[in-house]
């Protein structure tokens, strides 16, 4: 599976949603896509499904343009929270009546997840608490086994044990059908050993596109004395300050060369990791919340 975005841009009326994204993701891998509220992933994930055409700029998949290609949406699910206060069916049948128009649907997964998610199948789809439809709708996602499949803050609504569930049967599911998994979250820190690429968008645009790997690898937190650490980290890109009496702590973005961390050591300075989640939450500063 590929997909290529360039210059993607989508306008609501006077508002801009999107400006100049542009990326490509190719491989079976699970890609993260993060952003605060209002960044903008919820209309990148629509224009990736169909569900709305971009104002400019092209989007590919499998290098034909998916909007109204009904050869190409056939290989993308996406699977959101969807309101189901309306929905007279009960499970069983909603489930079957999308097996018929998604060609690798395994319906018999398909039920083994709604026994791991304790959804009775027999029960209508209006009558389920909002973490249940919820698991319905991560059921159908994970079943459907399409080549490209988007899941977007699936987990609203699931308690922690059915977010653990979900995460255990991604990663199943990912290694006996693999395919591009696309999902957008706001739990950071709790999903992110999911995610083989992160992608992070800021105000409608793209601020990052990395291996989760090589990401996590560029942020390190500098500790020691408060002369020590400003004559360490003056000439790099500091996201964050802390400082208690006369230690001080700088989070620092950017890859430390051997010798940066000889010097460091010198001076007698601590280096430490830091979490995707401090990372994503000061690249995004001054987004909102």
């Amino acid at each position: 599976m590929k997909m290529e975005a360039k210059n993607i841009h989508l306008n609501y009326r006077q508002d801009t949603a999107l400006q100049n994204i542009s990326f490509q993701l190719d491989g079976n891998k699970i890609y993260g896509l993060l952003g605060r509220n209002g960044a903008g992933k919820t209309s990148l994930l629509s224009i990736i499904a169909s569900f709305r055409q971009q104002t400019a700029g092209t989007l590919e998949i499998l290098g034909r343009v998916p909007f109204e290609n009904a050869e190409v949406m056939q290989q993308v699910i996406f699977a959101y929270n969807k309101d189901y206060k309306e929905e007279s069916d009960k499970v069983k049948n909603l489930l079957q009546g999308i097996a018929k128009y998604r060609p690798n649907f395994d319906m018999n997964y398909a039920e083994h997840l709604l026994v791991r998610f304790q959804i009775p199948k027999d029960k209508k789809m209006q009558q389920l608490s909002k973490g249940m439809q919820a698991a319905v709708d991560a059921t159908i996602g994970l079943a459907s086994n399409a080549p490209l499949t988007i899941f977007d803050e699936i987990y609203a609504g699931m308690d922690a044990s059915t977010r653990t569930i979900f995460y255990e049967e991604l990663l199943k599911s990912q290694e006996r059908f693999p395919r591009m998994v696309l999902m957008s979250t706001h739990l950071v820190s709790e999903m992110e050993y999911l995610f083989d690429e992160v992608l992070i968008l800021h105000k409608g645009t793209m601020v990052l596109h990395e291996e989760y790997d090589e990401l996590i690898s560029k942020g390190v937190t500098v500790t020691g004395s408060a002369g020590d650490v400003d004559a360490f980290v003056q000439d790099m890109r500091q996201l964050n300050t802390k400082q208690l009496g006369g230690t001080k702590a700088v989070m620092v973005y950017g890859h430390l060369s051997e010798q940066q961390y000889k010097d460091a050591a010198k001076r007698g300075l601590e280096i430490g990791p830091i979490a995707l989640q401090d990372l994503f939450i000061h690249l995004t500063e001054g987004g909102n919340d």
